[in-house]
């Protein structure tokens, strides 16, 4: 292992104020009749064409399909980008046979586990064994433009103690096996058994941040690079910071929330680090535990306060969160859309909330959840 780098002076990168966006969503391709994953995926984005086949990506399972929007610098056309995106998707999975469906976790089986026909997928597939194999699950990842790397890795050091919050508002993965798992983001638990997947540890800078990565690689905990699963990281692919923690988001409404809200805390955040505010130094175990806090609970029950190491109810560290990004908000103009769509999940819940309501209502019946999950993907 070789000495960690520590931070070194640099110049003050020009940051624009109002800061861009783009989000990364991964879905199931679920069977009409049964719920079951269908390995229809290169049929699926097949059927696209034009800018939604160029938005597409090759996902891990034969079940999955990713849509990546087109950078925006606001949510309104953000949320443009995510409706077309989603119904060009849904179509082309119509045409398959299957069902588009935006939630976290397979809710019912995956008989098909094989993995796409790539090089990297087998090398994944030989190193990590049955991890590799588990049953799918899709994320939504929020990019926040950030062009200046050491501030990245120092805002991801800062987004450690809020991470869980984000979590815990995303959380739409209740079911496996056609059962309720008592966690709200079962995702979240899955993801676990992956080495390098998990909170955002602490970096003196871009360098320690970089010669870590590289250390983990030579161990084996990592292929490459692009195996960095952190909640946050700076982005291997586009100068951003790339928050990866939540679950896909059942709506497009609750996707643009969660992209408004994490602008804000990254704008903010941004602002502290140039003020010279230290970011925390929370023990991992502890940041750990927050999160599986957030996953189990979601914003039911109770979540860890970083700042203090005690148990709150969650929606008092949601008011939190929006009290200390309210200026980032206003700068960016999403401040009545936030507190709007944040007063709508306080009354009707996030989707694992609506999920369990549905079973509740229906006596265990997950067809009936995943027919209201489907229709709720391509709502507008």
């Amino acid at each position: 292992m070789r000495p960690r780098p520590t931070t070194t002076a640099t110049t003050t990168p020009q940051i624009p104020t109002v800061l861009t966006l783009g989000v990364e969503e991964e879905f199931l391709l679920l069977d009409p009749a049964t719920g079951e994953s269908m390995p229809v995926a290169d049929r699926v984005r097949g059927a696209l064409s034009g800018t939604a086949r160029e938005q597409s990506r090759q996902e891990f399972r034969h079940s999955m399909v990713e849509m990546v929007t087109p950078v925006s610098p606001d949510l309104g056309e953000l949320r443009e980008h995510l409706v077309t995106l989603r119904q060009a998707a849904a179509q082309a999975a119509d045409a398959a046979g299957a069902r588009l469906v935006a939630v976290g976790a397979t809710p019912v089986c995956e008989a098909h586990r094989t993995v796409p026909d790539e090089q990297r997928y087998h090398d994944m597939s030989r190193r990590f064994g049955p991890v590799a194999h588990d049953p799918a699950v899709c994320g939504c990842h929020v990019h926040v433009g950030v062009p200046d790397r050491e501030l990245a890795v120092q805002v991801c050091n800062h987004l450690r103690q809020w991470l869980p919050v984000v979590q815990a508002l995303t959380a739409n993965s209740p079911l496996h096996d056609g059962r309720d798992t008592g966690h709200a983001s079962w995702r979240s638990m899955q993801l676990e058994r992956w080495p390098s997947i998990g909170p955002t540890p602490h970096f003196d800078s871009a360098a320690d941040y970089d010669a870590t990565v590289a250390d983990l690689i030579t161990a084996g905990i990592m292929l490459d690079a692009a195996m960095v699963y952190w909640y946050a990281r700076p982005s291997a692919a586009y100068p951003t910071v790339e928050v990866r923690v939540g679950d896909v988001c059942p709506t497009v409404d609750d996707t643009v929330l969660v992209a408004g809200l994490v602008r804000a805390l990254v704008a903010t955040l941004i602002d502290d680090v140039r003020a010279g505010v230290p970011a925390p130094r929370i023990r991992d175990c502890l940041v750990a535990a927050a999160h599986w806090r957030a996953a189990h609970d979601g914003v039911d029950g109770k979540l860890v306060d970083l700042r203090s190491g005690r148990p709150r109810p969650a929606w008092d560290l949601v008011d939190d969160l929006v009290v200390t990004v309210t200026p980032a908000l206003a700068r960016h103009g999403d401040l009545d859309l936030v507190r709007r769509e944040l007063d709508r999940v306080r009354r009707d819940g996030t989707g694992a909330t609506r999920q369990r309501r549905i079973m509740a209502g229906t006596d265990g019946d997950v067809r009936a959840v995943l027919a209201h999950l489907a229709a709720q993907t391509v709502s507008t």
